[in-house]
């Protein structure tokens, strides 16, 4: 029988993936056997952990500073495991299809956590919440249809993973630290955050459509 040869498909563009301290952080799991599957899923629970977190600055007002730079933390986990497992897949030559899988997944669920999450935060709106996980996986989704379609794999933005991660960090380091003067519960500076992520998923969308698109066109 024939041995199957497995060639991942284009990875998302990350700066730190390059660097030495990631590189030697993914060989130390990869010696260890940590498996990059136990890793996506890893990235899933920190996410729910980020939207519990999220979700306490409502529920708990008088710990609602450490709960959002908790849930901040664990964005930021969740980023990185996102990137240590396609990584320590390589590394430990266990990369394949099922991977793939994984790697695609378990982000979905990871998105909808922390988006959702903030949507019942203080000073937010479960709406906008929703409308922001929702434009989150239509992203996602267009990228996968363009390449079943033949294009290559697109993470061009305004409003890729990164940049929804990203705002969202800033706001929950923001609303952490920020003297409370800064920050007046009238502002809603989270249901004005996840607004800005909608409307951003939708250009988003739009976009990675029109580009696969016109790349299909000239192929």
């Amino acid at each position: 029988m024939a041995q199957v040869r497995y060639e991942p498909g284009e990875r998302r563009p990350i700066a730190s993936r390059n660097l030495k301290a990631s590189q030697a952080i993914a060989a130390w799991l990869a010696s260890r056997g940590v498996s990059p599957n136990g890793i996506s899923i890893a990235g899933v629970v920190v996410s729910a952990l980020a939207s519990l977190a999220f979700w306490s600055t409502a529920a708990y007002p008088d710990f609602n500073r450490l709960a959002w730079l908790v849930g901040a933390v664990c964005v930021q986990l969740r980023l990185q495991a996102n990137m240590f497992d396609g990584m320590v897949a390589i590394a430990s030559g266990k990369a394949s299809r099922l991977g793939e899988l994984f790697n695609e997944a378990p982000d979905r669920f990871s998105d909808a956590f922390m988006l959702i999450g903030l949507g019942y935060a203080a000073a937010s709106d479960p709406t906008l919440g929703y409308l922001a996980a929702l434009g989150a996986v239509l992203t996602a989704y267009v990228r996968a249809l363009g390449k079943v379609a033949g294009a290559p794999q697109d993470y061009c933005g305004p409003m890729a993973k990164q940049h929804r991660a990203l705002m969202v960090t800033i706001l929950a380091v923001y609303m952490g630290l920020a003297p409370a003067a800064w920050r007046p519960m009238d502002w809603r500076l989270p249901a004005l955050v996840l607004a800005m992520i909608f409307v951003g998923t939708l250009v988003t969308t739009a976009r990675r459509l029109w580009r696969a698109a016109r790349y299909l066109q000239g192929s």
